[in-house]
């Protein structure tokens, strides 16, 4: 069960493919990969630029429990569709590593929070030292719910965030960066999910990959769990859309990829890819206004480091590589972490009021089981 009393994809009976989740089932389940959040909730009512209502936050992920800025880890992005934004990218594409914590919020605080995120690596460093950062901070669109155009997001919100980081369960639904967000006309937000992948070529060597989403994508009529066309179901004249009639294929949806697998970041780059068809089961398309954006990054070769002030100190590194033969098991594990992700995202949102009472109704967890136990077929009538 999640903090807020909501039931979790699993504790509904729900088993999204074939693989086992870790203990925690989320991204947590990844050793040293910790999850903070900072939510921004005040006011009802009527819109006022400025003054709210505010459904907003900021969620943090950080690689490991080590010195982040100094120690990167291997990494890469992919695009589904690039209506939205992630910052820090093109370092990575260039050099294949994540070095700074990845902070998610919404699509105009992107550069309040990324300001932030630098001004947290000035402070870890030693009086006088130099920073250097070029942090990945990434969005989708809340404002259906929120004074998107406030801008109520502060540096003191991201600060809390890193303060928060826990190892441990992460909490899912309406909170931090996902506070605001709606999927499929159903209050959604942030979820996670893990699974297991054992190599039986290595004698039963045994790998973590875990996923966490903010999820603010897709249409109702499209929704799909387990390849049961719920949303076919759960219409809108059964449970109504926040703002009146759905638009076109829009929102966006972010998701993060961790594995303690050793791979090379042209590795990663392979696994984060595959996060879209997770999406796509789902039903999202990553639509024309979509913003689709994923990134994988893996700990399976620790004690990187960066080198700029003294070149010559380390010439070369030890790395191990898994054999690309045996990637598949990641593949489908983050395709299945993604799928169960964005359902822990609604099934753990509670209906949400955000402004000129807009209202997203959270997914009811009784009639989806219903759903899924007819096994609804398309070829039935609504």
């Amino acid at each position: 069960m999640t903090a807020s009393g909501r039931p979790r994809a699993r504790d509904l009976g729900i088993r999204i493919g074939t693989m086992t989740p870790g203990p925690r089932n989320a991204i947590t389940d990844v050793a040293g990969v910790g999850v903070g959040h900072r939510t921004v909730i005040s006011g009802e009512g009527r819109l006022v630029v400025g003054r709210g209502p505010v459904r907003t936050g900021v969620t943090v992920v950080v690689p490991h429990d080590g010195d982040i800025w100094g120690e990167p880890v291997f990494a890469a992005p992919h695009r589904l569709n690039g209506n939205g934004e992630m910052t820090g990218l093109e370092w990575m594409r260039e050099n294949g590593v994540l070095t700074s914590p990845i902070a998610i919020t919404n699509t105009h605080s992107v550069g309040v929070v990324r300001d932030a995120l630098v001004e947290y690596e000035i402070r870890q460093r030693e009086a006088g030292a130099s920073a250097w950062a070029l942090p990945v901070v990434a969005e989708t669109w809340d404002g259906r719910l929120n004074d998107i155009d406030g801008f109520h997001v502060r540096p003191q919100h991201v600060f809390d965030a890193l303060a928060a980081v826990s190892r441990g369960a992460v909490a899912e639904g309406s909170v931090g960066g996902g506070t605001g967000m709606v999927s499929f006309g159903f209050k959604a937000g942030i979820g996670s999910a893990s699974r297991l992948v054992t190599l039986d070529a290595e004698g039963g060597r045994a790998y973590t990959l875990g996923v966490l989403v903010q999820s603010n994508f897709g249409r109702r009529e499209r929704f799909t769990v387990g390849g049961v066309p719920v949303g076919r179901v759960l219409t809108s004249r059964r449970i109504p859309l926040p703002a009146g009639d759905e638009p076109a294929e829009t929102g966006s949806v972010i998701v993060i990829a961790a594995t303690d697998a050793p791979l090379l970041p042209h590795q990663c780059a392979r696994v984060a890819q595959r996060i879209g068809l997770g999406v796509g089961r789902l039903g999202g398309a990553g639509g024309n206004t979509s913003g689709d954006l994923f990134l994988c990054f893996a700990t399976g070769n620790r004690g990187l480091t960066l080198s700029e002030d003294e070149p010559s100190a380390r010439p070369t590194q030890q790395l191990e590589m898994l054999d690309d033969s045996h990637i598949d098991g990641l593949f489908h594990a983050v395709i299945e972490a993604t799928e169960e992700a964005v359902l822990n995202a609604l099934l753990a949102a509670d209906t949400m009021t955000g402004r000129d009472g807009v209202t997203a109704y959270a997914l009811p967890a009784d009639e989806l089981v219903e759903i899924l136990r007819a096994g609804w077929s398309p070829l039935a009538r609504d």
